[in-house]
């Protein structure tokens, strides 16, 4: 698994709009100067967080984004599973993939299902306001 630039800037901008207390509604263009990522680019992550409901946006004049829950209600693996569809080790486990034709006789595919879990689980244990603890 590699987490894709459109993952790891969703995270990053995710703990920008945290550490900026979240009240206010921070436009693309600050939000894309502050982080060093390309205003057209962070224009389809923010439409990405935007429509799952992972931040609220106003267009327009004083527009921008802006969290909508607490850092703590973000998990790191939900907005790596929106942003990258799948967290899965190997294309057989990943959730829609076509069914295998040796899953029945694959003596590794315990273990690719137990990786999986374990970063599941690793990613679904951290939230965004822990990775601001993790920062100062």
């Amino acid at each position: 698994m590699i987490v894709s630039t459109k993952g790891r800037y969703a995270l990053r901008v995710m703990v920008c709009f945290a550490q900026r207390g979240g009240e206010e509604y921070i436009p693309l263009k600050e939000i894309a100067e502050a982080e060093g990522i390309s205003q057209k680019y962070l224009e389809s992550i923010m439409t990405t967080l935007s429509k799952a409901g992972f931040v609220d946006a106003v267009h327009g004049k004083g527009g921008g984004y802006r969290l909508n829950r607490s850092p703590e209600a973000y998990t790191v693996g939900s907005i790596l599973k929106l942003t990258e569809g799948s967290l899965s080790a190997v294309s057989c486990t990943s959730q829609g993939a076509a069914a295998c034709s040796r899953s029945e006789c694959c003596n590794a595919l315990p273990m690719w299902e137990k990786l999986d879990k374990m970063i599941d689980d690793f990613f679904e244990g951290i939230t965004i306001a822990d990775l601001l603890k993790e920062t100062k």
